[in-house]
């Protein structure tokens, strides 16, 4: 802050003991100015995205941390891919570990995929074609609103499934773009419950972020989770 701006301070010439008094004025309301952007600060929720590629889990994931924490859910799941077309925010969610907590706003973003062919709707779930079309659309609306939704956001969730190849085109080039936003982002390993996985995969195909296996669905895990979000969130 310029002094010129501090109350109190004047710009004429003034007795050394007067300097003085001014001048503790001014370094008075620096710090209390200070400290009330600091009580700001803590007031603020942080938002976490939750991202990833469609069917990773990232609704059963936020539903799962808004289940432990508010005893409520944020949307519902399915099979098919893109089953959440739409941005879902619940704000106001206090996470404790220990001692240590963090309060923020859980954004559950659509499926990110490079790609999004109606004849998938079809062909392999049935779907009528002008459901398959209505869904096509609304996916790709979906993805670039989770885009423009990271203007907004503090940290990352990365879901990745531990049952596929990390190394995907798709999981590829939303890490990049995360990446290249410099924001922090921990990858959630998720459904390890499903037999035969192995979350070391995704620890050693990206060992630049730190990564926790966990089992949405059934809550495997989660607080190890939780520890990991409030240490790499706060």
């Amino acid at each position: 802050m310029h002094k010129a701006d501090v109350v109190g301070y004047s710009p004429e010439p003034v007795s050394v003991r007067g300097w003085k008094e001014k001048e503790a004025t001014g370094l008075r309301a620096k710090f209390s100015v200070r400290s009330w952007l600091k009580r700001l600060f803590r007031r603020k929720n942080i938002k976490i995205g939750i991202y990833g590629p469609p069917n990773a889990g990232k609704t059963t994931l936020a539903n799962r941390i808004v289940m432990d924490w508010a005893g409520e859910v944020m949307g519902s799941v399915s099979d098919v891919p893109h089953e959440t077309r739409k941005t879902k925010v619940k704000k106001n969610i206090a996470i404790k570990h220990g001692k240590k907590s963090l309060s923020l706003d859980i954004v559950d973003t659509p499926g990110v995929a490079t790609k999004i062919d109606f004849h998938e709707f079809v062909d392999t779930y049935g779907m009528s074609e002008d459901d398959s079309r209505l869904r096509a659309r609304e996916a790709t609306e979906g993805v670039i609103e989770a885009i423009k939704w990271l203007d907004e956001i503090d940290g990352i969730l990365l879901a990745m499934d531990s049952s596929e190849d990390p190394f995907t085109q798709v999981n590829i080039t939303i890490l990049g773009n995360l990446e290249a936003r410099k924001l922090p982002i921990l990858i959630v390993a998720n459904k390890v419950d499903i037999p035969g996985t192995d979350a070391a995969v995704i620890k050693n195909a990206f060992p630049q972020h730190p990564s926790v296996p966990v089992s949405a669905l059934t809550g495997y895990n989660m607080e190890r989770l939780y520890e990991a979000m409030v240490k790499h969130f706060r």
